[in-house]
């Protein structure tokens, strides 16, 4: 078997190109007056109601857009306030689907917060360009009418409105179907955890106005707070336009998530496991420990809760079989060992085995990641039963994602199961925390590879790939279908669920970042990468997630002798990170392999975007290097061709679906064919290239570098192992090649474990 390679060499940056000019209509476009007047009409009443409700201070309004649109189709002037660009407003986005004759069509709905002075002044642009396309181009103006327009030097109404804000105006009317106010319609009738549009009033003055007084314990994040249901009847009734968002706040954890055989329990005893020395840590945030198994000098444990709270056997059940399972669960199931040893477990008691409350798991996670931070790894197989909602994420997934963009960490986080009684005919979707993109998370499989009877499903928003991929979790009616555990010291339990798929994920995760010592990146990057493998993924599942990954740590750090696997690690300082220096063996002027690319990185994440949920996008392109009209360009394995110089066609559906813009994980692969077709090879050298192309999507961009992972694997057609021909040429051309062996790395980790004592 072949060893990993790690490339180190510098990335070039290049900053994003400008292209001059005045905006112009897509080709056999046009925009009536009649639709501008309308949308004028339907900012008037609006703006009435905004005067009659003074209490945001401001105005809150949905923008309804034809289609699902990319960034640069969306408003550009209309409702900007104080010169700032519209997108700066925005407050949160959903997907509506509307059917027409054709079929369903997803698009995209927008909320801004604006002063009604800048509703005003759209009435106003929007009013003057309908009546210029009334009086002079009969009431339609074309795509051909913009380019005269644009290509002319005097403007005929220059002193009406300037070419380029008209021309902007005519882009906002093609795009935008109509303006409105959106009020809460879900009706809450527990406890719930309620997310309220971001305006410029304080959250307890605000709430103060409808007769709500909260205390600061029930606010989370200034825009996201814990109600009654009483105190959420009074705010639909009184505010309804507020309420951007709400989940019910009590999860409770699925009996079916622990499956105890009392006969068998008593059979296994006297497990022997040696006193813990330096071996890495992974964190646990579950119900309670019971300290009294026989691995508990390997688990460090807290109890989160409050002490007056009193706790049950009950409530060590889950906790302990889930810290068994990181701490020594080879021992237990010698099918599943993974090779990568022991691990100490920090274990915190959040909750007990019936209902807890989610708002208060949010708050001690935050503090638990951020008092730990030597702690890289973390295991989170608490989940609600309710399925995910379709246009916003969940508070505890974005707690999640906001910590992992914040902190050096990982979540690893089992899917959740489906409940007893829940229709078995119909799908579910995966409940809280599972929906965390950044997160790594894991499904359950049977021991046949098949989905679990309580496996749920993703995706996220409608759009996001989860879970990302699945592992053996149990399943079926023997103690032999399920996975051994340990409870307390009376031996071993057989339990099934996602919460005992996750730890033996979370143990490949430790062992990749501590041992081999991979960045947080490339090690989920690595871990999708093994489960997908050369499976066709147009067809991704949202059962299994990108595949089962390995059981064992060699199939994941090793590749075949006809494979070429390399690791590469850059930091994203400006629009385009590339190197167009990766020379890939050629035979017969050809390259002989087929090539597959995973990219990982975590970026910051906004709940109050809604369906826009990620604030960064990585496009990825990797191929073969050609030089045309003296200029170089990447032919990227998939074909993408976003960004590419020339005319190039692509819908935001289209690249969302295909490339899977703005998702944080991107995963291309070539698909194997009965009869392989080597590559054309277009230089002596056969250099191709790697490209991340990195765009924001709020005007107020991240401060600071943005890293990513990239594992890519060569899969050489004939079954001939290239890998030391690949290592040569790279290094001929300046790339330091480490190759990632376990021995090494085992020695390293040792040593920089080991205690040094000063004289």
């Amino acid at each position: 078997m072949n060893s990993i390679l790690q490339l180190k060499g510098p990335f070039d940056q290049r900053p994003i190109p400008t292209f001059p000019g005045f905006p112009k209509l897509p080709k056999g476009k046009t925009v009536s007056s009649s639709h501008l007047q309308d949308l004028a009409e339907q900012l008037r009443i609006i703006a009435n109601y905004w005067n009659r409700h003074i209490e945001i201070a401001g105005a809150l309004i949905s923008v309804h857009y034809t289609r699902v649109v990319a960034k640069s189709n969306r408003i550009q002037i209309l409702l900007s306030a104080n010169s700032q660009p519209p997108t700066n407003s925005i407050r949160g986005s959903k997907f509506v689907w509307d059917t027409t004759p054709t079929g369903t069509v997803q698009k995209h709905v927008f909320t801004h917060y604006i002063p009604v002075s800048a509703i005003d002044k759209s009435i106003e642009l929007l009013a003057k360009v309908s009546t210029i396309i009334a009086h002079s181009y009969g009431g339609n103006i074309t795509s051909l009418d913009t380019e005269k327009i644009a290509a002319e030097k005097i403007f005929p109404y220059q002193k009406i409105i300037s070419k380029t804000n008209f021309l902007k105006v005519l882009l906002d009317g093609l795009y935008v179907e109509r303006f409105d106010i959106d009020f809460a319609s879900e009706e809450l009738d527990q406890e719930s955890i309620i997310t309220i549009f971001k305006t410029n009033v304080e959250t307890k003055a605000l709430l103060s106005m409808f007769g709500l007084n909260i205390v600061d314990d029930r606010i989370l994040d200034h825009t996201t707070l814990r109600l009654m249901p009483d105190e959420i009847k009074l705010l639909v009734n009184r505010a309804p336009y507020l309420i951007s968002m709400g989940v019910t706040d009590l999860s409770k954890m699925t009996k079916e998530d622990f499956v105890k055989d009392e006969p068998l329990a008593q059979k296994y005893k006297g497990f022997l496991i040696p006193v813990p020395k330096n071996e890495p840590t992974i964190g646990v945030i579950d119900t309670q420990f019971d300290e009294s198994v026989y691995f508990h000098e390997w688990v460090d444990y807290t109890n989160m809760l409050d002490p007056s709270i009193p706790l049950k056997k009950e409530d060590y059940l889950h906790g302990t079989a889930v810290s068994s399972i990181i701490v020594d669960g080879p021992q237990r199931n010698p099918s599943l060992e993974d090779g990568c040893g022991r691990f100490r477990v920090r274990h915190f008691g959040v909750a007990t085995q019936g209902h807890f409350s989610s708002f208060t798991i949010l708050r001690l996670i935050r503090t638990i990641v951020a008092a730990n931070r030597d702690i890289k790894v973390w295991n989170l197989s608490l989940g609600g039963q309710m399925e995910i909602k379709a246009n916003f994420i969940s508070p505890e997934a974005a707690e999640l994602d906001k910590i992992q963009s914040e902190y050096d960490v990982i979540f690893i986080v089992a899917g959740t199961n489906r409940p007893k009684g829940a229709d078995e005919k119909k799908s579910m979707k995966i409940g809280a925390p599972a929906d965390s993109l950044n997160s790594l998370v894991v499904n359950a499989v049977d021991f046949k590879g098949k989905p679990t009877s309580y496996t749920r499903v993703g995706p996220v928003l409608s759009f996001f790939n989860k879970p990302d991929i699945s592992y053996y979790g149990g399943d079926g009616t023997t103690a032999y279908e399920k996975i051994a555990v340990c409870t307390n010291s009376g031996g071993i339990s057989f339990v099934a669920g996602t919460s005992f798929a996750a730890p033996w994920i979370a143990r490949k995760m430790a062992y990749l970042i501590h041992i081999m010592g991979m960045s947080r990146e490339i090690a989920k990057a690595l871990i999708i990468d093994s489960a997908a493998g050369w499976d066709r993924q147009d067809d991704y599942s949202h059962t299994v997630g990108y595949g089962i990954v390995p059981c064992h740590i060699n199939d994941i750090i090793h590749t075949a002798d006809d494979e070429i696997r390399f690791v590469l690690s850059g930091t994203s300082d400006a629009y385009e990170t590339y190197t167009y220096n990766l020379p890939i063996p050629i035979i017969n002027r050809a390259h002989p392999f087929y090539a597959r690319a995973t990219l990982v990185y975590f970026p910051q994440c906004d709940r109050n975007q809604g369906v826009d949920y990620t604030s960064t996008e990585m496009d990825i392109h990797f191929g073969r290097i050609q030089v045309k009209d003296n200029k170089a360009k990447i032919l990227s394995i998939n074909g993408n061709t976003q960004a590419d110089e020339g005319l190039h066609i692509n819908y935001e559906e289209d690249v969302r679906k295909v490339y899977r813009k703005w998702d944080n994980v991107k995963h291309i692969c070539d698909q194997i064919k009965s009869r392989a077709v080597p590559r054309k090879a277009f230089s002596s050298a056969g250099l191709w290239g790697l490209s991340i192309k990195t765009k924001e999507r709020l005007q107020n961009k991240r401060t600071g570098k943005l890293p990513f992972g990239i594992v890519v694997t060569l899969r050489e057609m004939n079954g001939v192992n290239r890998i030391d021909d690949f290592t040569k040429l790279c290094m001929a051309r300046g790339w330091l090649v480490n190759k990632l062996d376990v021995d090494n790395q085992l020695d390293i980790y040792v040593k920089a474990e080991e205690d040094v004592d000063f004289d």
